[in-house]
């Protein structure tokens, strides 16, 4: 996705030299700061301005094409979820208060929060949260489609009561309609071009690509403690340089998606503090076809997972800022995560050992571009060097940008990948390794963790469900086409002087919601 910056600004650009010459003449200290965001009460008043990278002039207020961070940003500020996920990814009650699955998990009944009103002054009610589900069913090219496919029938109860049937049984069905598409509409809205919703913010001023302008409703927001600005201004700052410039010389209040390669050169400012939410952010990773030789011997794949040196691509490429992988997907700050499973280390004789037993060294050609990710042809070049210990040789093949989705991933036998976080173990696993998943990018196909998997979906006992979703992260790691080599951290730059930015287990900018859990001291 492209993104504009504010024409207005064009004093932001800057590249990294200057960024650093910049930092030290503002007199940096020597530790990275440690945030207090959570120590004070919150406060009323004041703007918040908010540089932030991922959205473009095309942005739309219409949730069914909401794509990257700004529109989810400015979403919550206007509207709200259905559900909330909290700091420490429990899925937690916001328009829908509450909910019981009966035995099964195949009927669902949830409870509409009462008293909430529109800025029209209508109140939410189950009609609304109906239609706000049913909007990304059916005639839609929302996103959210195929995580409601499930459901086979929403049947109103009362007017702050429904019930969702669904085809087959789903312990995580509050995590789906916590989806960031899945806002409280009124009911029948098609007209994006006014904004009615529950949120503390209305829109004052629109120019995507640019900036927007949200100004506070009058009167207390119906979640206390939050809603504390009189106006919250986003502007788009798409150039990493320029967005941290704009932070430390105190343009704006808060920054996503700082530079691992000098986040702690900006950490030294005693007026920022930099907050590192470990383990949640990207998973980068090359991905081999398991049905496609070579890739179909099992021993050259575990001969590449033991001869690549995650911790050196850690360190040397993410400067630190990302946790090893471990040849899945399931982010180490995930309830389900098994922190039992061994660690695959870099070990060249054992990958030699497996090289030398399937009879092949390579070379083996390895298709990377930025245009998969930013840092992927340095992490290959660190891949193919580590190989050499163990007398393989990779031949890196760098391929254009354009069309790198479309044209290479899930075709090119050997490719580079990242996955962005997911609310669910079950979303993680069943998205990218089911057999009969659309973007199962290693083509590894096991029934028997397709049903492991479809059985863990449906289990409401917790203790069960670790243990089935830890049995299918070793059955990953272990014979899976998937090399996850690191999962980032989420970096965001605020300044001192505002509190409300701790880590979340979603997002950065905690979950996007920083416009609503805010405030200056």
């Amino acid at each position: 996705m492209s993104n504009t910056n504010d024409p207005s600004n064009s004093s932001l650009i800057v590249d990294r030299r200057q960024l650093m010459a910049g930092a030290a003449a503002l007199g940096l200290s020597a530790s990275f700061a440690e945030p207090t965001f959570a120590a004070d009460t919150p406060k009323k008043g004041g703007t918040l301005r908010l540089g932030m990278k991922g959205g473009s002039a095309s942005d739309s207020l219409d949730p069914s094409t909401y794509a990257d961070s700004i529109p989810i940003a400015y979403s919550l500020a206007i509207w709200n979820g259905l559900v909330e996920i909290d700091a420490k990814g429990n899925a937690t009650g916001e328009l829908l208060e509450s909910w019981e699955a009966k035995p099964g998990a195949a009927e669902w009944i949830f409870n509409v929060r009462k008293g909430v009103h529109f800025t029209s002054g209508k109140e939410f009610d189950a009609d609304d949260a109906i239609y706000s589900i049913n909007y990304h069913r059916g005639e839609t090219k929302s996103p959210a489609k195929g995580l409601l496919s499930a459901i086979t029938e929403i049947k109103k109860l009362d007017s702050h009561k429904f019930q969702i049937t669904l085809s087959g049984g789903n312990a995580d069905l509050p995590f789906i309609l916590a989806d960031y598409h899945l806002i409280g509409l009124a009911n029948g809205t098609k007209d994006f071009t006014k904004t009615d919703g529950t949120g503390h913010y209305t829109l004052e001023a629109w120019e995507p690509g640019v900036r927007i302008l949200l100004k506070a409703k009058k009167g207390d927001y119906w979640k206390a403690g939050r809603g504390n600005f009189d106006t919250v201004e986003i502007r788009y700052i798409d150039d990493t340089a320029a967005r941290t410039q704009a932070l430390i010389t105190g343009q704006v209040d808060a920054v996503n998606r700082l530079d691992p390669k000098t986040a702690n050169l900006v950490a030294k400012n005693p007026a920022v503090s930099v907050v590192r939410t470990k383990g949640n952010g990207n998973r980068y990773a090359f991905v081999a076809l398991r049905d496609t030789a070579p890739f179909d011997n099992y021993d050259v794949i575990q001969g590449l997972k033991y001869g690549i040196d995650r911790q050196k691509i850690v360190d040397n490429v993410f400067s630190g800022f990302a946790t090893v992988g471990n040849d899945h997907l399931v982010a180490p700050t995930n309830k389900y995560f098994d922190a039992s499973l061994p660690q695959r280390a870099y070990d060249p004789d054992k990958a030699a050992f497996h090289f030398k037993k399937a009879g092949m060294t390579g070379p083996f050609d390895l298709e990377v571009s930025p245009g998969a990710f930013d840092e992927a042809v340095d992490c290959a070049q660190l891949f193919q060097e580590s190989l050499k210990k163990a007398g393989a040789s990779l031949n890196v093949k760098r391929v254009s940008g354009d069309g790198y989705w479309s044209n290479v991933w899930l075709k090119s036998p050997f490719c580079a990948v990242y996955w962005g976080g997911r609310p669910t173990a079950d979303d993680t696993l069943s998205t990218t390794f089911l057999s009969t998943a659309e973007w199962n990018d290693t083509h590894w196909k096991r029934p028997e963790f397709d049903k492991l998997v479809i059985a863990a979906r449906a289990e409401l006992d917790d203790a069960k469900r670790k243990h089935m979703y830890s049995d299918a992260q070793k059955m990953i790691s272990d014979d899976g086409g998937m090399i996850c080599f690191a999962v980032a951290d989420y970096l965001d730059g605020y300044s001192k002087k505002l509190r409300g930015g701790e880590p979340h287990a979603r997002y950065d900018l905690n979950d996007e919601r920083i416009a609503e859990k805010g405030w200056f001291a």
